[in-house]
């Protein structure tokens, strides 16, 4: 899958890609990408849920927790 993607990035000029599959890539695959030219990103299922949460993609805040800390900075006096 992978090399047929960097094959499909040659077809159309292009020297980035970025592949992402809701499962895993194999060993292999992940060694492949670091040997060619072509710049692939690999995003396998467990970090695209990961970039989801972060971004808030497709994703409902459930829970939210505030922390509070004190600013040392207000209460120093001014010269």
């Amino acid at each position: 899958m992978v090399q047929a993607f960097a094959g499909s990035l040659e077809g159309h000029k292009t020297r980035k890609g970025v592949l992402i599959t809701t499962s895993q890539f194999s060993p292999d695959a992940l060694d492949y990408v670091t040997r060619i030219e072509k710049k692939i990103v690999l995003i396998d299922g467990e970090k695209f849920a990961e970039l989801m949460i972060d971004y808030g993609i497709g994703v409902t805040v459930e829970v939210s927790y505030e922390i509070n800390r004190l600013d040392a900075d207000h209460f120093e006096e001014e010269s």
